[in-house]
């Protein structure tokens, strides 16, 4: 998925404000799911789906459908597929998701700390078509539960999974519109993408105090030279216009985001995020008032200079 593509401009001054103490995932999508999946016996039909699901579906569940829901038809076929997955996902990891409103809260008043002006996002939880973890829109932050439950092995590593989205999708849902994004990267989709996301991952890293996935981080930083020259490559790929995969541009993109479980052989998915998150890194030690960088990172406007200052120079 590439999350920066599908984010609109915040509004705070109409977006209602979540209070940090109380903020809780709201969950009645799922519960209205799950009782249609149960009463379908694992294998519910686009129409069922459409009516008692999507229908009456919350502010999330009509985020959650371009792109990714897309139709009850398609919904019906996803979950006719991994039927198991579905069911796993409502018997085990359902219950572990409403449990972590403490990480949750504790996330929510750093972010407030870090950012007290700014209203934070409602969390719906949805079931999905089984193709993302999660995106954002102004006021809102969409988790798709079939998929984080199946990324995730252990209750421990759901809950990690959950706090990293926590903290990451209400960055996107704080950031500004992509078309200004990719306005002030010089209309590099690359640069655009790697920037949006490698500053989410800066600041959940920043409000959590752990690293987002510290396997890919670890690799990066084992690769960082080669990663770098690579990077530089697929930047000055960006100007031949096409991003459809089995174009230059479009595979120099895919490259980075949008491969969360395929991506190139012997690379680790989504490395944009870490490279993003390495040069707002760089950036951000060298800016005397760190208050005004994160806005910076929520803002982000002037992007070439974020990279000539962010630059690998190893």
């Amino acid at each position: 998925m590439i999350a920066a593509l599908l984010l609109a401009l915040a509004a705070p001054n109409t977006v209602p404000r979540v209070d940090p103490l109380t903020a809780t995932v709201e969950t009645s999508d799922v519960d209205r799911f799950a009782a249609i999946f149960d009463a379908a016996g694992g294998v519910p039909t686009a129409v069922d789906l459409q009516r008692d699901y999507l229908d009456p579906g919350s502010e999330g569940v009509r985020v959650f459908t371009p792109d990714r829901i897309e139709s009850a038809a398609h919904l019906a076929k996803a979950v006719a597929a991994d039927r198991a997955g579905y069911d796993r996902a409502l018997r085990v990891c359902l219950p572990i998701v409403r449990e972590t409103e403490g990480e949750l809260r504790a996330t929510y008043l750093a972010l407030h700390g870090l950012l007290p002006d700014r209203p934070l996002p409602r969390i719906f939880l949805v079931m999905g078509a089984n193709n993302s973890g999660g995106t954002a829109a102004p006021g809102v932050q969409v988790l798709g539960l079939e998929v984080l439950c199946r990324i995730s092995a252990t209750p421990d590593a759901l809950r990690a999974t959950l706090r990293s989205f926590y903290a990451h999708e209400t960055v996107h849902a704080l950031q500004h519109d992509p078309d200004v994004a990719l306005a002030a990267a010089n209309g590099n989709a690359l640069l655009q993408n790697v920037l949006v996301e490698g500053a989410a991952d800066f600041i959940a890293t920043l409000v959590t105090g752990q690293q987002i996935d510290p396997a890919r981080a670890a690799w990066g930083l084992a690769n960082e030279r080669m990663l770098w020259s690579r990077f530089d490559a697929d930047l000055a790929l960006q100007g031949s216009g096409d991003l459809s995969r089995g174009k230059p541009a479009g595979d120099a993109l895919f490259r980075w985001v949008g491969n969360a479980g395929d991506p190139p052989a012997g690379w680790k998915s989504e490395a944009g995020y870490w490279i993003g998150q390495r040069i707002w890194q760089r950036w951000y030690d060298r800016q005397p008032d760190k208050h005004a960088a994160i806005r910076r990172m929520l803002t982000l406007d002037r992007l070439g200079e974020v990279l000539a200052a962010g630059r690998y120079t190893g």
